[in-house]
């Protein structure tokens, strides 16, 4: 069994003993989201920063006692998690920072940051015995729930955007999943996703409705905090969509807290795009996410892009309660951030992945970083993701490319040009 001892809407407060829920709480429709409780006395027991330093798996299963799984459920095959930390002197004195460093989860399995919550998703399918998981994204959480679902044999049906860049829907396609676009907006397929998944009783996955996914996107900031040897950062930066991803960051420091594993609680800055900022917008006009309805989303970075966030709670509390801040970035420093991280430090990034790079540079210009602090930046997906959006910036950004037949004299007279 797992250490879970209950879970509390975010709205309401009312809690369901164990896993005495299905998805969110009844009472807010499909607005209720839960947060999910574990026994952590129970878990000193049986982890430990000590423990986990003799442990030689990487992946996130070191950590199942905090998560929500049964201790002898099957994990996929796949190795998820344990992915590096890079350190980039040079980028924290051109930020003007104490230090700075670099998460790449485009070097999971699916190359995003979605393997983590997917991977969860598909343990869970299996424990409560569904024959068919689903889910709607505009791409990423799809293809990371595909290949997990065909490295465990677990048949799954995908709703996305029929936007969605293509090679996003070829991993769909390439790892045997039945995928249905909808023609209509990430909110439509998260919608009908929803409906479909109740009618006929297929496993839902959706972000901001399964509560457990949150607890697969923690497991980053698990990460993060072992890597840095349990000296939390002073700062986490990570791009928001829906506002997964950021509020499991916040529930896995949150717990290290606890735990008493980490002496301080980073604050976490959340970027999202111009054209996709409700996130930003309501932090900034101290809204109620609750009340407030969706707003039109459109952006180069397809991965965060969404009128109405479907885990804003948790994603307003990620910020408010470390006093951290929100910022947004254009699509033109979205696109112009993809060539300028990579030429700096060998991560190719895709869209989502260079707004946080774009984001971090415009927080430290507006003084929400100090020169003391330290800061670690979350690349969630891989630029292999999005070619297309990689060639729109090489085209913005001018860069060269020289074209002559196979003769040395032409490359000698092309020397200055290459300088």
């Amino acid at each position: 069994m797992s250490h879970i001892t209950h879970a509390q809407c975010l709205i309401c407060g009312k809690t369901f003993e164990g896993e005495s829920f299905e998805y969110v709480c009844p009472d807010h429709g499909n607005e209720g989201i839960l947060d999910i409780q574990y026994d952590y006395n129970r878990i000193r027991e049986s982890l430990s920063p000590e423990q986990l330093a003799s442990n030689p798996d990487p992946s996130i299963w070191r950590y199942r006692p905090l998560l929500p799984v049964n201790s002898d459920s099957k994990v996929p095959a796949l190795s998820i998690g344990g992915t590096p930390l890079y350190h980039f002197e040079t980028l924290a004195r051109d930020l003007g920072i104490r230090s700075f460093h670099l998460k790449d989860d485009g070097r999971l399995p699916t190359a995003s940051f979605k393997d983590r919550a997917s991977a969860i998703a598909a343990v869970k399918s299996v424990e409560k015995g569904a024959k068919i998981i689903t889910t709607a994204s505009t791409g990423n959480a799809a293809a990371a729930l595909s290949g997990i679902c065909a490295s465990m044999g677990l048949p799954n049906i995908i709703f996305v955007p029929h936007s969605a860049p293509q090679a996003k829907i070829a991993q769909l396609l390439m790892f045997g999943s039945k995928v249905i676009l909808v023609e209509g907006t990430y909110d439509d397929a998260f919608d009908l996703c929803l409906d479909a998944a109740a009618e006929h009783g297929w496993y839902n996955r959706n972000t901001g409705f399964n509560p457990y996914m949150s607890e697969g996107k923690k497991t980053c900031a698990f990460e993060i905090c072992e890597q840095l040897d349990w000296q939390a950062p002073d700062v986490i930066a990570v791009s928001v969509g829906d506002g997964c991803i950021i509020g499991g960051i916040h529930k896995g420091l949150r717990e290290l807290y606890h735990l008493g594993w980490i002496d301080t609680m980073p604050r976490l800055i959340g970027v999202q795009a111009q054209g996709s900022s409700y996130m930003a917008d309501a932090w900034k006009n101290n809204e109620n996410v609750i009340e407030k309805t969706a707003q039109a989303a459109d952006t180069v970075a397809d991965s965060i892009s969404a009128g109405l966030p479907r885990d804003r709670i948790k994603a307003l509390n990620a910020v408010t309660q470390t006093q951290g801040a929100y910022v947004t970035v254009s699509d033109d420093e979205i696109l112009r951030a993809i060539p300028d991280l990579a030429s700096r430090t060998g991560v190719f990034a895709e869209p989502a992945g260079a707004a946080t790079w774009a984001g971090i540079q415009k927080a430290a210009k507006e003084n929400l970083i100090s020169v003391k602090e330290s800061v670690v930046m979350i690349n969630t997906g891989s630029g292999l993701k999005d070619v297309n959006s990689a060639m729109k910036a090489v085209e913005l950004e001018q860069l060269p490319c020289f074209r002559i037949p196979p003769d040395i004299t032409e490359v000698n007279r092309m020397i200055d040009k290459l300088r």
